[in-house]
């Protein structure tokens, strides 16, 4: 009759409440984020074209 108690037991255990159960996911999917915007090296502004360059100053005959 022990091991019945102990089965009941085990299988009440599961059903109780736990407050902190998705705490360490939560946790690792808030790291992931914020890693990713601090180690980010993309710097889009770095790319864009900032006007005419020497190539259409030589074709239309002007300095810069």
């Amino acid at each position: 009759m022990g091991r019945a108690i102990m089965a009941i037991s085990g299988s009440a255990a599961a059903l109780l409440p736990r407050p902190f159960a998705g705490f360490g996911q939560a946790l690792a999917t808030r790291w992931r984020k914020l890693s990713r915007h601090m180690f980010n090296d993309y710097r889009p502004e770095l790319h864009y074209m900032r006007g005419p360059g020497p190539a259409w100053r030589a074709k239309h005959g002007q300095r810069g």
